[in-house]
C-alpha cells in the first residue's frame, strides 16, 4: 500500500538557492518539453514522445550550461509531467497544457530516486544537496518512492513522499447503520450531519475580504516591475496562504472527526468545478 507523507524542510541559505536553482530549472525544461510537443506537432502532424525528449536533454544542457548543476532525473520528470498534462488533456480533465510561470505562488520539482530520509539527524538527502534539516512528525517504514520538493508564497519548503509500506489494503467489512454517517455539504451551513447536526461554516475567505481589498488596492498601485509592487504581492499571496491553512486545518479536524466516531461515511458527489461557474455563488462555494 502506498502512503503519503509531507514535512517541512529548513535549508540553508546556500542550500536554499540550490533547490530554487532545482525548482527553476525544472520550469524551463517543463516549458521546452511543452514547445518541442508543440513545434513537432505543428511541423509533422506528430507527436514526440517523452523518451524522445529525454534523448534531447544533453543537448539541451550543452547549449545551457546551468543545467548541469541540476539533478538530470529532475529534469527528465518535466517531460514525464507534460505527457501526463496532454493524457488529461485528451480524456478531457483538464484544458489544454499551459506553460509554466514563475509567478506562481507554488513552485515545485520532483525527485523521482535516489534520495534519503535520516530520522536519527532529522535530514533528507537529495541528489546533488547536502542533507537538508527537516522537522518528522511522524516516522514511516517501507520503500521510498517519488518525492516532489515544493515552495510555498511564504518562502517554505516542503517536501511529498510516497512510501511502499508493503501493506495490503484493509479488507473490507460489514458495518452497521448506526455508525454509519451521512454528509449533506451546503453553503449557508459547512454541512449538514444525517444525525441532524449542523456544522458551522467558518467563512474564512468572507472574514479576510476587508483586507484582501485593501491589499490588493495596494497592488495595483505601485509600478509593474519595482520592488515595491514585490513587496505589495508578496503580502497578499501570505494572506492567500493563510486562508488556505486555515480552510485545510478546519477540514482535516472536522473529517479526522467524523472518521474516529463512524465506520462509514457517505457523502455526495459535487461537480464543484461547474458549479463556481455561476459567479453569484463562486465565492460562497469556494468558502
Amino acid at each position: 500500500m502506498v502512503k503519503a507523507f509531507k514535512f517541512r524542510l529548513y535549508p540553508t541559505t546556500a542550500q536554499a538557492v540550490q533547490l530554487n536553482q532545482h525548482i527553476g530549472s525544472c520550469r524551463f525544461v517543463y516549458n521546452w518539453a511543452l514547445d518541442q510537443k508543440i513545434k513537432t506537432y505543428e511541423q509533422t502532424g506528430k507527436s514526440i514522445s517523452r523518451f524522445d525528449l529525454n534523448k534531447l536533454i544533453p543537448t539541451l544542457k550543452a547549449s545551457n550550461e546551468w543545467l548541469g548543476e541540476v539533478n538530470s532525473q529532475s529534469l527528465q520528470g518535466m517531460t514525464k509531467q507534460v505527457e501526463s498534462a496532454f493524457t488529461r488533456f485528451f480524456r478531457g480533465k483538464t484544458g489544454f497544457p499551459k506553460f509554466k510561470s514563475k509567478k506562481n505562488p507554488i513552485q515545485s520539482f520532483p525527485v523521482p530516486q535516489h534520495y534519503s530520509v535520516d530520522f536519527e539527524k532529522n535530514t533528507i538527502k537529495l541528489p546533488k544537496i547536502e542533507p537538508i534539516k527537516a522537522v518528522f512528525h511522524r516516522k514511516f517504514e517501507g520503500e521510498l518512492k517519488t518525492a516532489t520538493v515544493s515552495r510555498t508564497c511564504k518562502g517554505h519548503y516542503y517536501i511529498s513522499i510516497l512510501v511502499e509500506d508493503g501493506k495490503e489494503l484493509p479488507v473490507k467489512e460489514a458495518f452497521a447503520e448506526s455508525t454509519t454517517i451521512g454528509i449533506d455539504v451546503g453553503i449557508k451551513d459547512f454541512a449538514v450531519l444525517s444525525n441532524g447536526e449542523k456544522i458551522e461554516n467558518p467563512k474564512y475567505l468572507k472574514n479576510s475580504l476587508k483586507r484582501l481589498k485593501v491589499l490588493q488596492k495596494r497592488v495595483s498601485k505601485k509600478q509593474k516591475g519595482s520592488k515595491n509592487r514585490a513587496k505589495a504581492k508578496q503580502r497578499l499571496a501570505v494572506l492567500h496562504d493563510k486562508i488556505t491553512n486555515q480552510r485545510n486545518d478546519f477540514q482535516n479536524k472536522l473529517s479526522f472527526k467524523l472518521i474516529s466516531e463512524n465506520q462509514a461515511v457517505a457523502l455526495e458527489t459535487l461537480n464543484v468545478k461547474g458549479m463556481v461557474k455561476n459567479h453569484h455563488l463562486a465565492q460562497s462555494i469556494s468558502d
